[in-house]
């Protein structure tokens, strides 16, 4: 037989399997509900002249609505997580975002100073449980090998609530009332219910036992070191960043409030976009960098030349530096929980590590909204870019130490983490 009859062999082609896609509809409903419990809690930093004039108090007592918020979070968080574990996890998110509604009215329809702080008590109580079961739902979701990017999808509301909706709800605010803009919120969260209730699939609890003791936690390498900057980097942020209305107004700029917070929320969309580009292989330097740019946005607004350029200029170092933190320090959390959860040491204790990231997150809520208050009484506005600073450098000496365990040189994040 010649060469020209033999048959040519044909290779082939592997039969790939059909690829796995993340369930958007589901995952962007988890990311809603992160944005509007987000928008909510920092939502009076817009909105304090406004608020305290219609209150009957002064701007520093108003800020203390984004204070019990966060002080709610703190000490509920992880025993109501706890308590409710054997709760069907659609049951348990639809429960927190009722009740998150329903102290949004109240909060919209109240003349009372008291009443308004309970009810953002009670909607930070819901927030917080929210949080705490959100990053799970998400994993649960989807196959092992998505779970870094369906957290990823799920937690973007926290920095687009910051980049975007607080800039817009601050201008609702000012163009019509700011009772307005706290019923958007609760006509929202209707809209979620039901979005939850049609798109996100049900999943079971687990047992109260199954979760790595909290204590136990801390021991974890890397560990106490994320939650130091964390606690820092928050603390730092929240107390200027709650009372920059007064600050814009002592500097001449009060009716540029909302421009300047559009600044930094596009500053923090293109930091979100750069941080997750780079996350798994630049955690460390992120970090850092991040730190410096807040630091630097800090030391802006303490010139005293009131000049409108520095201060747009401040915005856009401060969401730069800001808007990926969230994603940083979760990360960071999350590989060293992961670390412990390789090695054998610690089942759980990635989620028990976020568990104790969003207490201390809140912690340092609570903590820069009263600091902020008393600085602004005492001393005034100008005193709070320098109290930033005071905070940021120690935090930035944690991270900078941190280079075997919390934030390493080599980071463990794997190509996907971080990334939408």
């Amino acid at each position: 037989m010649s060469s020209t009859d033999r048959a040519i062999p044909v290779r082939k082609r592997p039969v790939e399997p059909a690829k796995e896609r993340l369930p958007l509809p589901a995952l962007l409903a988890l990311s809603t509900a992160v944005f509007l419990t987000c928008l909510t809690e920092v939502l009076p930093a817009g909105l304090l002249p406004a608020m305290s004039a219609d209150l009957g108090v002064s701007e520093s007592a108003t800020g203390q609505t984004v204070t019990v918020f966060a002080l709610a979070i703190a000490l509920t968080a992880l025993p109501l997580t706890s308590a409710t574990a054997p709760w069907p996890r659609r049951r348990l998110l639809l429960t927190a975002m009722a009740g998150f509604g329903l102290a949004n009215t109240v909060t919209a329809l109240s003349s009372s100073y008291p009443l308004t702080l309970a009810a953002r008590a009670v909607a930070g109580v819901a927030a917080g449980l929210a949080w705490a079961l959100l990053a799970g739902y998400a994993r649960s979701l989807v196959p092992a090998r998505l779970h870094g990017r369906a957290v990823a999808v799920a937690l973007a509301g926290i920095p687009v609530a910051l980049a975007l909706g607080v800039p817009a709800g601050t201008y609702l605010g000012l163009t019509a009332d700011w009772r307005t803009a706290f019923l958007a919120m609760t006509a929202l969260t209707v809209v979620l219910l039901c979005w939850i209730t049609l798109a996100v699939p049900d999943r079971p609890g687990r047992p109260a036992g199954a979760r790595t003791p909290v204590a136990r936690v801390l021991a974890i390498p890397g560990v106490l070191p994320v939650l130091a900057v964390t606690l820092l980097f928050v603390l730092a942020h929240t107390l200027c960043y709650t009372y920059l209305a007064p600050y814009l107004h002592h500097v001449g700029m009060g009716e540029s409030t909302d421009r300047v917070l559009l600044v930094f929320g596009l500053a923090s969309l293109l930091s979100i976009w750069l941080v997750g580009a780079l996350i798994h292989r630049r955690l460390r330097a992120l970090t850092l960098v991040a730190s410096l740019l807040v630091a630097g946005a800090a030391a802006l607004l303490a010139v005293p030349a009131h000049s409108a350029a520095l201060v747009y200029a401040a915005a856009a170092l401060w969401g730069l530096g800001w808007g990926g933190t969230p994603t940083l320090l979760q990360t960071a959390a999350g590989d060293a929980g992961d670390g412990a959860e390789e090695d054998g040491t610690g089942g759980g204790a990635a989620e028990a590590t976020q568990a104790w990231l969003v207490t201390l997150w809140n912690v340092a809520t609570a903590g820069g909204g009263l600091a902020g208050g008393l600085l602004l009484d005492g001393l005034g506005t100008g005193a709070l870019p320098w109290s930033v600073l005071a905070f940021l450098v120690p935090a930035l000496a944690v991270a900078a130490g941190a280079r075997r365990h919390g934030f390493p040189v080599r980071a463990r994040t794997a190509p996907d983490a971080g990334r939408p």
